[in-house]
């Protein structure tokens, strides 16, 4: 093999070690850090104090409350900036996280334009607030609307007398029939809960299973679609036209694809679950597109089994064929991704991190374009024949990068 040779096999081997240091990064779960605001500035009407109070990371919401363990009960105020025709809720959830299950308490203006309160447990299956009992007592809860901050003012019995409760809370101006529907299903209405020990006041990020379901989806998309996919077309167009190096890129490139793929079919499963356990939440467009790739990755699975003999009179149009529908699921695979970081809005070192592996991905093809074409042209300068070779795979290789 020529110095050029040497040298694309050399960029082409150090390929590995970097994708798999890119995917260490990436799959490393990142810290969360809550960022604080002071709540501690905050006054309330007929000088109601509180012993403890957190400035909440999302909605920039404030919680105030004093815990009395005697009786295990809590006096809670609950504001949050917040127009005139919109609501307001806070929440605690004794059997979950998130809003699955949440025991919540609205505050908004009603039909007369005054403030009131209404609590109202919320599920996934049963969505719709009503004025009625929690699950836990609430001796009292009253509202008001001070210079744009609606605030919540409660006094409940915490339930099974565990200090340590996830809690929800969330805004938005979206009514139905006079009471309070919906709100953003991405961005901060989306992050908007939190692991609250009444207790010592320490706070953490709830576990909440659907937001993991939502991450490992993310997770397994990324790195099959957006990841193996690519590598794997690296492979098979920039090792292919070194003699030496086949069968090998042949191999490399039916494992990446097939990795992919397998992996690929998880992240989707995980896509079809999410979305029929979020009834009434539709991201159409993220959605179609993950179906699309679906359907055309299985049809390149099944091109690999259909192959057409290497003299045979249809190879051409599997080859414009196999290419064709390769470098679409690539450029979907990676517009949906992009899609899937809007609806989830992670931390933002998430999406870098994707954005520098595939800017690596695509300096790299560059540089494997570059030499492979400085090998072909020397080649053609030095009277190399330009006629293909027959590989051991029994596919045709070319002697010419052209």
């Amino acid at each position: 093999m020529s110095s050029s040779s040497s040298s694309a096999a050399a960029a082409a081997g150090g390929l590995t070690p970097s994708i798999l240091l890119l995917l260490a990064v990436f799959l490393s779960l990142f810290p969360p850090s809550l960022s604080q605001k002071s709540c501690t500035l905050d006054t309330f009407s007929q000088n109601r104090l509180y012993s403890l109070c957190n400035s909440l990371p999302q909605l920039s919401a404030n919680l105030h409350w004093t815990y009395h363990p005697q009786n295990s009960t809590v006096d809670v105020a609950y504001r949050a900036p917040q127009t005139s025709d919109g609501w307001i809720a806070w929440a605690l959830n004794p059997t979950g996280a998130g809003m699955d299950g949440a025991q919540t308490i609205f505050a908004f203006h009603d039909s007369r334009n005054a403030m009131t309160a209404v609590s109202s447990p919320i599920t996934f299956a049963n969505p719709t607030v009503k004025n009625s009992s929690l699950s836990f007592k609430v001796y009292s809860m009253s509202s008001e609307f001070i210079s744009d901050t609606m605030i919540i003012y409660a006094i409940i019995e915490l339930p099974r007398n565990r200090t340590k409760v996830n809690h929800v809370w969330q805004a938005s101006n979206i009514f139905t029939n006079g009471l309070p529907s919906g709100h953003a299903t991405t961005g901060p209405n989306m992050h908007s809960s939190l692991t609250l020990d009444f207790l010592s006041g320490q706070s953490s990020v709830s576990v909440n299973s659907g937001l993991r379901r939502k991450n490992i989806h993310g997770v397994l998309n990324s790195v099959s679609w957006g990841i193996l996919m690519p590598l794997g077309a690296i492979v098979a167009r920039y090792m292919r036209v070194f003699g030496s190096a086949d069968p090998a890129w042949f191999y490399l490139h039916v494992a990446c694809q097939c990795s992919a793929y397998i992996v690929g079919v998880a992240g989707w499963g995980t896509g079809l679950k999410l979305g029929s356990d979020s009834k009434g939440i539709t991201y159409s467009s993220h959605r179609n597109i993950g179906i699309t790739l679906f359907c055309l990755a299985t049809l390149q699975v099944f091109a690999l089994l259909l192959r057409p003999n290497k003299d045979h009179k249809y190879r051409l149009y599997w080859n414009v064929y196999h290419h064709a529908i390769g470098y679409t699921v690539i450029i979907l695979s990676i517009v949906n991704i992009f899609k899937g970081f809007d609806i989830l809005d992670p931390d933002r070192r998430w999406k870098n991190t994707y954005v520098a592996i595939i800017a690596t991905l695509g300096g790299i093809a560059v540089v494997l374009e570059a030499v492979t074409w400085s090998i072909v042209l020397k080649r053609r300068r030095s009277g190399g024949s330009d006629k293909p070779y027959r590989s051991s795979n029994g596919t045709v290789g070319v002697n010419s990068y052209a």
